[in-house]
């Protein structure tokens, strides 16, 4: 699913954020990568979305060798994933409907299956009720189910959550970490990117810690289920 060997990443004005990492992170895992603020997730993360790319070492995402990528095939490997991020990103002139729509119309697929889909996604995340209504109708935790239903509507193999849990309170918090444990039950990885240790410490996951561009710690288990 995501191997890095031997990965560095420098930027240009000389800060390197990632120094020689190693990892692997099988299909259907649920990781959390965990740091302070500036200790290289973000960098991690970029490299996995192909946003940034390394300076040495090798990396392999979903099947893409990205050495040898080429740079039509970027999109093609970004839609085996899907990205929530932590300012929720939503259109605010677009339905909730129509916010998770967006991601499999650009893909072109057809009106029925859109309708079909969009609306299994809604009644996972629990907003089936507030598919007509606008982003700036919705609490933030809503905004931010929204955003999760849109990263799950094209069904990719892999959910990346950058910060996802940042701008709600701690209990919306628990909960969408709860959402992100049953879509991971379901088959799909799961690779969350927090500073809440104290969210971390609920659930019994794999844990990745970076701190000053390096791996320190990887502790966990491939196959757990939350503590409550």
């Amino acid at each position: 699913m995501i191997e890095f060997r031997g990965v560095t990443k420098t930027y240009p004005n000389g800060t390197t954020a990632l120094k020689d990492v190693n990892l692997t992170i099988e299909d259907g895992e649920f990781v959390f990568i965990v740091g302070s603020s500036g200790a290289g997730k973000s960098t991690f993360l970029k490299l996995i979305i192909r946003e940034e790319v390394a300076n040495a070492g090798k990396i392999r995402v979903n099947g893409f060798d990205f050495s040898t990528m080429k740079k039509r095939d970027v999109p093609y490997m970004r839609r085996t994933m899907g990205i929530v991020f932590q300012d929720f990103r939503l259109i605010p002139k677009m339905t909730v409907f129509d916010n998770v729509a967006f991601a499999m119309r650009v893909t072109g697929a057809p009106p029925r299956q859109i309708r079909k889909r969009v609306s299994k996604v809604l009644a996972l995340v629990g907003l089936s009720h507030k598919a007509r209504c606008m982003p700036g109708e919705l609490s933030g935790g809503e905004q931010q189910r929204v955003g999760l239903a849109r990263a799950m509507v094209n069904n990719p193999k892999m959910i990346v959550a950058d910060e996802p849990t940042g701008n709600i309170d701690p209990e919306r918090s628990f909960e969408m970490v709860k959402l992100l444990s049953e879509i991971n039950r379901r088959g799909t990885t799961v690779l969350m990117v927090t500073h809440e240790r104290s969210l971390v410490e609920r659930f019994d996951r794999r844990v990745i810690q970076i701190d000053d561009g390096s791996v320190i710690s990887d502790t966990g288990v491939k196959e757990s289920h939350e503590d409550e």
